[in-house]
Order: structure tokens, then C-alpha cells, then sequence
């Protein structure tokens, strides 16, 4: 596992495969992943989840990332930014989810600050997307306070989404 950075109450890291019994229980909650494209996901769609990221690493030097409170130790969740084809066109895309027991605090516009920052200083990205149903408010909430704001509405994986856009700048 590779430290990313930090944040006043997180250390952002690279997963490892010792991951796959944490996020499992964060993953299988079906809150939690009310809007996701990938639906609930059991200990072997978890792995193949963190297989996929550890592949994006060594491809590109990206992914999502593992959140953990620095004061219990606890997998909190994950953020990071990715490759996703978006109606036929490369972009990465900020995706980020966090167990339940821990919305509310702040914590994920607090991840998603610090992803941006190191995504936009170190990976010479020119934009980032973030696609979030209408109905997700609290996700709404935090591409808000990280500076997405117009967006265009268009159709992922059979849903009507929001498709934001943050430029370097």
C-alpha cells in the first residue's frame, strides 16, 4: 500500500487485495450503493473491483483510492479519479463512496478536496467529470463544494444523469 496524502482526518492510500473484507461490508450495503452502475457487490465483485484498481495504478498512476480515518484505522470508503468511456469519449471521472456510519461529517468533500488537488497537480489532467443522478442529492452536494457546477444531462448505462465538469483552472 502507497500513502497518496492526507487530510485533517484521512490518509488517502492505494488498496491492496487485504481490502476485499472491509470494502465488502461497505460495497454490500445496498444504501450505499443505491446509485451505483454497478448494483450491491459481494466479496468476489469487491476483489475484482480492487484488482481493477490496482490494474489503473500501474497503468496510469490513478484510480480510486482507499479513505482511512486516521484515528480508528477504519476503511471509510474510497475516492479517486479513473478512466470511464462516457458516450464514446475517454474522460476521467471522480468517483467516490462512503459506509454509511460515516455520511454527514464532511468527510467526503474533504477526500474528494484532496483527490482533485493531487489528480490536477500531479497527473497533468486538463478536466475531471463527475456524473451523479439528479436524485443523489447528498453527492450533488459535495461535487458542489469542489467547485462542479455546470453540467450537462445526458444517459449512463441506461440512467438519465448529470454530467459536471471541472477544468483545471
Amino acid at each position: 500500500m502507497v500513502q497518496i496524502c492526507e487530510t485533517e482526518r484521512l490518509d488517502i492510500r492505494t488498496f491492496s487485495l487485504d481490502d476485499v473484507p472491509e470494502l465488502t461490508n461497505i460495497l454490500s450495503d445496498p444504501e450505499v450503493m443505491k446509485y451505483s452502475i454497478r448494483g450491491v457487490c459481494d466479496e468476489t465483485a469487491t476483489r475484482r473491483f480492487i484488482e481493477w484498481c490496482l490494474d489503473s495504478y500501474a497503468s496510469h498512476r490513478i484510480g480510486p483510492w482507499a479513505l482511512v480515518e486516521k484515528d480508528s484505522g477504519k476503511l471509510v470508503g474510497f475516492c479517486g479519479v479513473s478512466h470511464e468511456e462516457v458516450n464514446g469519449v475517454e474522460e476521467m471521472g471522480l468517483g467516490y463512496r462512503l459506509a454509511k456510519r460515516y455520511w454527514g461529517q464532511g468527510l467526503a468533500s474533504e477526500a474528494v478536496q484532496a483527490v482533485l488537488h493531487k489528480a490536477f497537480n500531479q497527473k497533468q489532467l486538463s478536466s475531471v467529470v463527475a456524473i451523479i443522478e439528479p436524485e443523489n442529492g447528498a453527492s450533488l452536494k459535495v461535487a458542489e463544494k469542489a467547485g462542479f457546477s455546470a453540467f450537462d444531462i445526458l444517459e449512463f448505462h441506461g440512467r438519465p444523469v448529470r454530467q459536471y465538469r471541472l477544468t483545471q483552472q
